[in-house]
């Protein structure tokens, strides 16, 4: 369990079109195998410590023949951002995914001091 320690909590979220792979015959549509795709995301304002994230498909085409396997996940969190990550293998054909995520942390308050 992530502990908040100050009323300060900073939720950031967003809905990220990852590939079309259909349009053009890219590899999540064509090939087969472990594929992956990846895209860096900045929060809005920086957190004080990573945040949590959570990550969710909000618009999943896929072929209906083969069998469906699918992971999506955050990946390298830190304070100022994160990678979204969808990936598929063996057979599955995926002509396109979007995901949606949404983080929740504590940001920096002005009562906050660096000691060192």
């Amino acid at each position: 369990m992530k502990k908040l320690r100050n009323s300060l909590v900073g939720l950031d979220q967003g809905d990220v079109l990852l590939f079309t792979d259909f349009e053009d015959g890219g590899e999540m549509w064509t090939g087969d195998g472990t594929r992956e795709r990846r895209q860096k995301i900045r929060f809005a304002e920086k957190y004080k410590t990573p945040p949590v994230v959570h990550v969710s498909l909000s618009l999943w085409d896929m072929d209906s023949g083969p069998n469906i396997r699918a992971e999506a996940v955050a990946e390298k969190v830190s304070n100022s951002g994160f990678d979204l990550v969808f990936r598929t293998w063996a057979d599955s054909r995926v002509a396109r995914v979007r995901l949606a995520w949404l983080a929740i942390g504590e940001l920096r308050h002005n009562d906050d001091w660096d000691v060192e």
